[in-house]
């Protein structure tokens, strides 16, 4: 399956925490995420990341055409609300996108963790179906 990482500057530790922590199962699928995420997350875990273009520099609408295409499976935003900076990708475009195609949103740890648990139950197999 595709999986989208994305995450605010505030939360990017965090997502290369929790990507370390769940390693075994996203190593099976491919990941993409926009450029300074994916490097993070590549320098932190040895995953191999397809990145886009920094968040504000087009690669939140590179992911967003992914999505349109309906060519994610599972999106994972974690985004910092209270501290929004204006250089940071919105989350609301992907949001939408994602609803639009049926896409499973993240946009915290909680959430996260919930989705890639039930990514390695098989719980999300269903969008293989979809996309055909």
């Amino acid at each position: 399956m595709n999986i989208g990482l994305v995450a605010h500057d505030a939360k990017k530790k965090l997502l290369q925490s929790f990507c370390i922590a769940y390693r075994g199962i996203l190593s099976k699928h491919d990941l993409y995420a926009t450029g300074t995420t994916g490097r993070m997350i590549e320098e932190g875990t040895g995953l191999t990341i397809h990145k886009y273009l920094a968040g504000h520099l087009g690669g939140s609408q590179q992911m967003g055409a992914q999505i349109e295409n309906n060519q994610l499976d599972m999106m994972i935003f974690l985004r910092d609300p209270q501290n929004p900076k204006i250089h940071e990708p919105n989350v609301f475009d992907i949001i939408a996108l994602c609803d639009v195609h049926n896409i499973p949103f993240a946009t915290n740890i909680a959430t996260a963790e919930l989705l890639v648990k039930a990514l390695d139950r098989g719980d999300l197999d269903w969008r293989e179906l979809y996309k055909n």
